[in-house]
């Protein structure tokens, strides 16, 4: 096989890899009833006029299964933290003691876990069309390049096994995220 098309198959291949690494990243997001610090690593802080990562701030801890809590390095900021918590939709009710902020990560109910299942599925859906993005932008270079059109088809098909491949590697993620998420 030419280098040219090579090239254009590790491309497509790092592609798919970029759409399962970011799948992944948005899954651990997605809450499955036990409480994680990275719940909280979309929440922004107003560091002294600037919006600066939770994590930058303090430290973000999880002492037990329904519990959370966020030590902020200058105590100044735990009403700042507080706010951004309770701004940043995510449904949890932070308590200020003094020294931290905690937060009682509530059970989910059935109706809140369909509606998670909904959106890792959203998300696995993202990245079956981010795999197949890289799958068409592969075949697009494939066809412009000087070949014969034996070679040409024959890394059609391995970049279709490559894609066929991811889809089905996302597919499981998404079950095994989905069972996660439902068991009680």
């Amino acid at each position: 096989m030419n280098e040219e098309i090579t090239f254009i198959l590790d491309s497509a291949k790092e592609g798919m890899e970029g759409a399962m690494t970011h799948l992944e990243k948005m899954f651990i997001k997605i809450r499955a009833g036990k409480a994680n610090p990275v719940m909280l690593s979309s929440v922004m802080v107003d560091y002294y006029g600037s919006p600066t990562p939770l994590s930058q701030v303090a430290n973000v801890a999880s002492p037990d299964a329904r519990t959370i809590t966020v030590q902020p390095w200058e105590k100044k900021l735990l009403h700042e933290i507080e706010k951004a918590i309770m701004n940043s939709n995510l449904g949890f009710n932070p308590m200020n003691n003094g020294d931290m902020v905690i937060i009682n990560v509530p059970p989910l109910t059935e109706e809140r876990r369909r509606d998670l299942v909904k959106q890792a599925k959203a998300e696995a859906e993202d990245a079956k069309i981010g795999v197949r993005n890289a799958r068409q932008e592969a075949n697009k270079e494939l066809r412009n390049i000087e070949a014969s059109e034996d070679l040409k088809k024959s890394a059609e098909a391995d970049v279709q096994e490559l894609t066929n491949k991811y889809i089905k590697k996302i597919e499981a993620h998404f079950e095994l995220k989905e069972v996660e998420i439902m068991k009680v």
